[in-house]
């Protein structure tokens, strides 16, 4: 199957190609992940884009974006990983928070968070697991309790992504004594209020992607919350349909890693078995596939349809077929694959090694594929639970 872009289409992809080639640094920023001035220099390279109204295009004009619907935003994503830009440190802002905020906030919200998230001003990190509740949300046990205008937050959140250096939080907190999807709110928090501690969790490589969050007696206000009081199960799940289904995992990521891959086998195929070359043609048939399943699903939203337990069967899929791509290249470099830097003979393994340590966490984050797959066979298929 071949897609077809309009004229207006493929005006649109020109214009974001000139502006990339004109705009994306010519050095790869420093990770975000490992010191404050890889944040910093990433929250500048988020402001570059808000000048050229490149941070969110799928927004409203008035928060920043363009107003352009979700076909031409994965024109964006195509064009902005073909020129290998920065990857966005705001991800958790811009791809999750803010399409829920834009579903479930209010209008004071929508000005006033989603314009700053918009300009990089604010960097937003995920708080929903915890020790004991990480892809059953439900078990949950931080409590906010109501006090006039005010919730008081308490509890500990772990695996959170990019707390680190971010500037806020969301995450799910129950009404003290409420069990399971009841009685739970998502609210929003500032991760320098006072009662807030954060402990980084070191990865093998030393890079800080996650951290612990304690929070001792936060207070915020009422106007921190999304959507109704006790409403934060069917909020959560609305965000995680954006993640698990649509916005987190542009399928231009894994086009971009397939075509690299292509040539990374070309370059070495002379001294590999055929097996090898079966596998990347399988990885770039799994890459172009799942593009065509999102432009599927954004055209179905275009017309008004919804994302389901349907993106459970989305979240598998690329998160499995992150994991073999790395695999393969890895399989491909041999021993080189373990050098940092470049090799004396030219190849470089640097990318592909970080690629499979951060595809290691994918059948992970975002709701374990185990669980995914429970949610496939209960509700897609009807099967009784266990």
């Amino acid at each position: 199957m071949i897609l077809e872009y309009t004229p207006e289409q493929r005006a649109f992809r020109a214009e974001v190609r000139a502006w990339m080639e004109a705009n994306v640094p010519k050095t790869r920023l420093p990770s975000f992940d490992l010191t404050e001035e890889g944040f910093e220099a990433h929250r500048d390279w988020e402001r570059t884009l808000h000048e050229g109204k490149w941070g969110m295009v799928t927004w409203p004009e008035a928060y920043g974006g363009r107003a352009l619907d979700l076909i031409r935003w994965l024109i964006f994503e195509e064009e902005y990983y073909r020129a290998g830009a920065p990857t966005r440190v705001n991800q958790n802002g811009i791809f999750l928070l803010g399409p829920t905020i834009m579903e479930f906030g209010t209008e004071e919200q929508k000005a006033r968070i989603l314009t700053r998230m918009a300009a990089g001003d604010d960097i937003w990190a995920q708080a929903w697991s915890e020790p004991g509740a990480g892809s059953d949300l439900a078990a949950v046990r931080s409590t906010c309790t109501r006090e006039g205008d005010e919730y008081i937050l308490n509890g500990q959140k772990i695996w959170s992504t990019r707390a680190v250096f971010a500037d806020w939080a969301f995450g799910l907190f129950r009404e003290p004594g409420s069990e399971r999807h009841k009685g739970m709110s998502l609210i929003f928090f500032p991760l320098n209020a006072p009662g807030v501690t954060r402990r980084p969790i070191a990865r093998m490589d030393g890079e800080m992607v996650f951290a612990e969050i304690f929070l001792d007696n936060v207070r915020v206000p009422v106007a921190d919350r999304l959507g109704d009081e006790g409403q934060g199960w069917h909020v959560c799940m609305a965000t995680a349909g954006f993640e698990r289904g649509l916005m987190l995992r542009s399928p231009a990521r894994y086009q971009v890693a397939a075509s690299r891959l292509i040539a990374l086998y070309e370059a070495n195929k002379a001294n590999l078995p055929a097996s090898i070359k079966e596998r990347v043609a399988q990885h770039w048939m799994d890459a172009e596939a799942y593009a065509l399943s999102i432009y599927s699903t954004a055209s179905r939203l275009q017309a008004g349809g919804t994302i389901g337990p349907e993106s459970s069967t989305n979240k598998i899929f690329w998160s499995e077929m992150d994991v073999a791509l790395h695999q393969t290249a890895l399989d491909i470099l041999g021993p080189r694959a373990e050098l940092l830097g470049q090799a004396s003979d030219g190849v470089s393994s640097v990318d592909w090694l970080d690629g499979f340590i951060f595809a290691l966490a994918g059948p992970i984050y975002a709701g374990s594929n185990e669980i995914q797959r429970n949610i496939i066979a209960e509700r897609m298929l009807g099967l009784p639970r266990a």
